[in-house]
This record gives structure tokens, C-alpha cells and sequence, in this order.
């Protein structure tokens, strides 16, 4: 009779967030990364987290970084550093990763701007771009960079509530839940969301960097919405939205919430 084996070694996919930097200035990064916690509510607690140092030219504390990830619960895994960071990166104990850049973002993608309504001022009286932020969170997929081939796009079907703690993921599919996604729930799909009944949790479409995916739900009532890692926190309701049917996409580097005709 044949031994069981002690082990496999098995190809996987990670899902995990890509932190970018724009500077080795180490406290703004730090104050930066404490303010996009914040604002995101939670939402990318326990999640691996990739450091993205390709943009910088000088080093910063690496063990000091992943120390404060570690305090917003979010393990590093890994890092991405030109050659000349990769031996600092190394003996601060960070694991040397190559993975395609991150798409360059406009910074105008902050909290206060990104989530609007139908009534949004013209372009010509919107404010001009600020700097690039100290750093940026992006929410991608890591995983083996070979394409895939085309294939038809499936569609999970969840047809029960999903309640606070509970969490799903689509991948590489649509999602439609048939019934409430609950304060605390969390969907996520690297498709399209439909929620038909209270959206209460945190939506996610595009997880691997689709800006024309859409979330949908027939009563708005979210704690946080975020497309291809563009997130934003309802800290404050929006009376033209608030428990409504909505849709929220992105327009350029705009995250719109606006009312669904029905």
C-alpha cells in the first residue's frame, strides 16, 4: 500500500492589494496609508498586500512600512523595486516580486470627488489635479501572468441574504445576488455586481482592473462601493440615492453614483 504524500506543490492565484508609492518621504507615506485606511472602512483588512516601489528612486524604511501594514492588519507579501532599492528591500526581509506596472491613476481620485451625482459641476469648473498622493491603494488580482484564453463570461448566482462576516467573490465572472447583502457582508466580482434587494455592505466590480464594470442594486444603501480599485466610503448618505435603485460606475477617473432607471 502506497504512502500518502506528505505535500503538494500546487500552482495558485492571490488575490491581494497593490500599495503604489510615489515617495520614499516614509512619514507621508505613513500618514497617507493611515488616511486611505480610514477612509476605506475596513474594507482591505486581511488582505496580502503587494508593495509597489517601482516609481522611487530612493529607499525608505521598508521594516517600518510593513510594520505599519501589519497594524491595519494587512501582511505584506512581497515587494516590486527597481534594481537599485532591491538589496535594501531584501535585507529589510521583503520577498522581491515582478508583476506588470499598476495602471497610472489620475490623483483627482480622492474621497471627496469620487462619488457624485447626475448633477455634477462641467469639466470646465472642476478643480485642477493636485500632485500624485504619497500613496495610492489598488486592488488587483495577483496571479499567473500568462493570458487566458476567451472564454464565455460565466455568472455566480447567489439566491440567499448574505449576512454580516460573509464574504464573495466572483471570479473572473459577473455576480447577482437574489436577496439583501447585509452591513459587514462584502461582494466582490471581477465582473459586474447586480445586487436585487439592499445593497448595506461593501461592492466591489472590476477586481482585476475593469473600469467598465458596473454595480447595480435596487436599494443603495452601501457602506463602501469600489471599480477596479477605485473605492469610495459613504461616510454620508446621499438624499437623491440614499435607498433607491442605483448604479455606480466610473467616468475617467470619476466614481458616479446615479440613480438607475427603472
Amino acid at each position: 500500500m502506497e504512502a500518502s504524500p506528505v505535500l503538494d506543490i500546487k500552482s495558485t492565484s492571490l488575490y491581494a492589494i497593490r500599495v503604489v508609492l510615489h515617495t520614499s518621504d516614509l512619514q507621508a507615506v505613513l500618514a497617507a496609508l493611515d488616511q486611505r485606511m480610514e477612509e476605506a472602512a475596513g474594507f482591505f483588512e486581511d488582505e496580502p498586500v503587494v508593495i509597489d516601489a517601482s516609481r522611487l528612486t530612493a529607499p525608505l524604511d521598508w521594516t517600518q512600512l510593513v510594520d505599519a501594514l501589519r497594524r491595519h492588519n494587512l501582511p505584506a507579501i512581497g515587494i516590486m523595486a527597481p534594481e537599485d532599492l532591491a538589496e535594501s528591500a531584501r535585507q529589510a526581509g521583503l520577498t522581491l516580486l515582478s508583476l506588470p506596472a499598476a495602471p497610472t491613476r489620475s490623483p483627482a481620485v480622492e474621497p471627496t470627488e469620487t462619488a457624485t451625482t447626475k448633477s455634477e459641476a462641467p469639466a470646465s469648473a472642476q478643480a485642477p489635479a493636485s500632485p500624485p498622493p504619497a500613496a495610492e491603494v489598488v486592488m488587483e488580482t495577483v496571479a499567473e501572468q500568462r493570458p487566458a484564453p476567451p472564454q464565455a463570461v460565466p455568472t455566480l448566482v447567489i439566491e440567499k441574504p448574505l449576512r454580516s462576516g460573509q464574504r464573495v467573490y466572483a471570479r473572473h465572472a459577473d455576480l447577482i445576488v437574489l436577496g439583501v447583502v447585509s452591513h459587514g457582508a462584502e461582494v466582490i466580482a471581477d465582473g459586474n455586481i447586480h445586487v436585487y434587494g439592499p445593497l448595506r455592505g461593501k461592492a466591489m466590480a472590476g477586481a482585476r482592473g475593469d473600469t467598465k464594470a458596473r454595480i447595480y442594486t435596487t436599494q443603495f444603501q452601501a457602506e463602501l462601493v469600489a471599480i477596479a480599485g477605485v473605492y469610495r466610503p459613504m461616510t454620508t448618505a446621499l438624499p437623491e440615492i440614499q435607498d433607491k435603485p442605483a448604479l455606480i460606475r466610473l467616468e475617467g477617473e470619476k466614481l458616479l453614483v446615479e440613480p438607475l432607471p427603472i
